[in-house]
């Protein structure tokens, strides 16, 4: 196993103010923490080559789980290995196989060129000279050589974003964190992130686990799913699973609906039925001789929202 995880639980101690001036003034002198908890009795195993999606609502712990997975945080009960380290003990040997980047995060400097940095963190995790020859092909493969000479804080976010994941991966970490690695990105910024990160894992056989918000993130990258739900696991299973007691669900549009009998299915000329009842209706429709107009399939986002929906 890469990554064990046994009974994790984390807390925080938060500082809590009441509005209004007088309150401010009173916490100068007296301040009111509340204790939060993130993590809650968190427990799954990740096998090499796996690439996990790690979803769920603001606040649901995912952050906290990876920073706990890749070191910053310690837990505060339960056990975790990666790559068989604590990673909590912060040991070089297990710093040099983890990447962690953040979508709203930078590791890289500002008044920098992209290629200054990357000389930088080659020196700080002993990278030899060949990694220009890495930079070029990363740089090649998400279309940003024409950038790397550009002041980091002259880029795009999309560009910045491109950047930091070729920072991330100039050492060929073998376990990845990253969360919402697509954050605030064009679409074709976001493809060919995807790409890049699924394409690396199974070339390095590596292991990585995803935060995101966006769907799109997790159904093309990720087969497998683990659902966070105020810091404790509502689901651990694949897509197929998720689909299986779901199921997607098929719009079918007519232009005339006099006759039909869809139990009160029917709505504004449309009938939305389970994808494995798409047949099964059509049939009926042609025996109607209902002229279908078009058909129209629940996209992955939709599904996880019922699923989400179901768990909450």
């Amino acid at each position: 196993m890469v990554i064990e995880v046994s009974g994790v639980s984390k807390k925080f101690k938060v500082h809590q103010k009441s509005p209004g001036f007088w309150s401010s003034v009173k916490s100068l002198f007296k301040r009111n923490y509340v204790i939060v908890s993130a993590l809650k009795n968190v427990s799954f195993c990740v096998d090499q080559g796996e690439i996990v999606g790690l979803v769920g609502e603001n606040g649901a712990g995912k952050s906290t789980l990876l920073k706990i997975l890749s070191g910053i945080f310690p837990p505060d009960t339960g056990a975790v290995r990666c790559l068989g380290f604590v990673p909590s003990m912060r040991k070089r040997d297990y710093l040099l196989q983890v990447c962690f980047l953040s979508g709203n995060r930078t590791q890289l400097y500002w008044d920098l060129t992209p290629l200054d940095s990357f000389a930088l963190l080659a020196k700080i995790y002993d990278v030899d000279e060949s990694y220009q020859n890495f930079v070029n092909e990363l740089s090649e493969i998400l279309n940003v050589q024409d950038k790397l000479y550009v002041q980091l804080r002259r880029l795009s976010l999309g560009e910045r974003m491109k950047m930091e994941l070729i920072g991330g991966f100039l050492y060929k970490p073998k376990l990845i964190f990253l969360d919402e690695p697509t954050l605030g990105l064009d679409l074709n910024s976001q493809q060919e992130i995807r790409l890049f990160v699924k394409n690396y894992v199974a070339r390095q056989h590596a292991t990585a686990i995803i935060t995101s918000h966006y769907m799109k993130d997790i159904e093309e990258i990720c087969e497998r799913i683990i659902f966070l739900h105020k810091g404790s696991i509502q689901f651990d299973g694949t897509k197929e699973e998720i689909f299986k007691r779901f199921g997607k669900n098929v719009k079918i549009y007519f232009d005339s609906y006099e006759g039909l009998n869809f139990k009160g299915k029917i709505v504004q000329g449309y009938v939305e039925v389970p994808e494995s009842e798409l047949s099964e209706t059509l049939a009926y429709l042609a025996e109607k001789k209902t002229n279908v107009t078009s058909i129209e399939i629940e996209d992955f986002t939709s599904v996880m929202s019922r699923f989400f929906e179901s768990h909450s």
